[in-house]
């Protein structure tokens, strides 16, 4: 029974990393550049074609969209250096002092005509065409070759859709979502007993630190927003990218905020050292609040990361449920600080500090105020998309329009 459960394990393991987007993306990397080979062989007049599988390559990015984009940067980049080496090579030669020149010249003719990142392949061609001594020959084979290499690599992703990352994506949110639940949880047990200054400071250096989190989780997004861009394997790209996007930075508004509330309570404990923070009653609920608020950021990321409308739902159920108990903690906490503040007035600038934090948390994650923002950033990538282009708009009304005529003739048709 134990080889059984060994060999399953093994083969969910095996199917995984057959699935994972990292190993789709250099297995459709190296075929893209072989193929670019094979076809460059038999075109090229160069004996060792290199510079279209390296094209192929370059252009073959993680997504159809940075493909579509970087395969016309690159033969940009590579035919404005072969016509700097050209222009070059009839003017002045190869020279020490003329090279330097030529580097110049490219580049500055790389930021003319626009190829970004690309910019260093202006210079590079140039250089390996004006290093050679049939000029011309080699100029129109490395202009050949590397149109071969983007053809193969556009073709690549056309026919062979790149992966979508949105589930790397969802995870790197999740992840976030659990080390704030960690912090959260372990504020939450400070508070309720005596926490010394020293602690608490360390507190804040985590809270400080989940920048560099939320950075890494950016970055996944922004590649997973890349991936769902002109992608024929995804439907409704938009609206995975704004749901994806406005749950990030909601996660992004309560690090911020919980950052403030270890702020806030740092100061607290210095002011009340040696004392405890709160009142052992107040304290314990400042303790239930935050395991609270904890528990509800996983819902919350859950609910931004799950696709499926059924689970959607139940997660966006769990999710309301936490943050109204949640909202009861709170309403307990206010009064209970009220009564502290009532007996010693000290400090009640930072008490009121914490209970203002804890509400900006609850209100971020509101789930009225998250469908209200998800209604704002559709309409704004829409009307943006709309004032950008103008004529693929009207074409996609107008098919519109005509498809709900159809579906009216043919309701008309049946109903008779």
């Amino acid at each position: 029974m134990q080889e059984v459960r060994e060999w399953t394990a093994s083969t969910v393991q095996w199917v995984k990393r057959r699935r994972d987007p990292v190993v789709v993306q250099a297995l459709r990397s190296a075929a893209a550049a072989t193929i670019a080979y094979v076809i460059a062989l038999r075109l090229s007049p160069e004996a060792a074609p290199l510079t279209a599988p390296l094209t192929a390559l370059l252009v073959v990015q993680v997504t159809l969209y940075a493909t579509l984009t970087n395969g016309i940067r690159r033969v940009n980049a590579v035919v404005a250096g072969v016509v700097v080496a050209i222009a070059f090579s009839l003017l002045v030669g190869l020279t020490w002092w003329s090279l330097a020149l030529l580097i110049v010249a490219s580049l500055a003719v790389g930021h003319l005509v626009r190829v970004d990142e690309y910019v260093p392949e202006v210079a590079i061609s140039a250089m390996l065409v004006l290093g050679v001594t049939s000029i011309g020959d080699t100029a129109w084979a490395r202009i050949l070759e590397t149109l071969i290499g983007a053809v193969v690599g556009l073709a690549f992703n056309l026919l062979l859709a790149p992966p979508v990352w949105v589930e790397e994506a969802g995870e790197s949110i999740e992840g976030l979502a659990r080390r704030l639940r960690q912090l959260m949880l372990r504020m939450g047990e400070e508070a309720a007993g005596r926490m010394p200054a020293h602690q608490a400071a360390e507190r804040l250096h985590e809270a400080r630190r989940l920048d560099h989190d939320i950075v890494e989780v950016d970055a996944a997004l922004r590649q997973a927003e890349d991936s769902l861009r002109l992608n024929p394997r995804v439907r409704e790209g938009l609206l995975h990218r704004v749901v994806l996007r406005t749950g990030l930075d909601t996660l992004e508004i309560c690090t911020v905020v919980l950052r403030v509330l270890a702020r806030s309570l740092t100061d607290l404990a210095k002011e009340r050292e040696p004392e405890p923070l709160f009142a052992p009653e107040t304290g314990a609920t400042v303790e239930q609040l935050l395991s609270e608020i904890a528990d509800a950021v996983v819902s919350f990321a859950v609910l931004v990361t799950t696709s499926v409308s059924a689970n959607a739902e139940s997660a966006e159920e769990r999710l309301s449920a936490e943050l109204r108990q949640a909202s009861a903690t709170r309403d307990k906490l206010a009064q209970l600080l009220l009564d502290e503040v009532q007996r010693d007035a000290r400090q009640w600038q930072l008490h009121g500090a914490v209970l203002s934090e804890v509400n900006r948390i609850l209100d971020e994650m509101d789930t009225e105020h998250r469908s209200h923002r998800l209604l704002e950033e559709l309409d704004r990538h829409t009307r943006e998309q709309r004032e950008r282009l103008p004529r693929l708009t009207r074409l996609q009304d107008r098919l519109r329009v005509s498809g709900r005529r159809r579906d009216r003739r043919a309701s008309a048709h049946r109903s008779r």
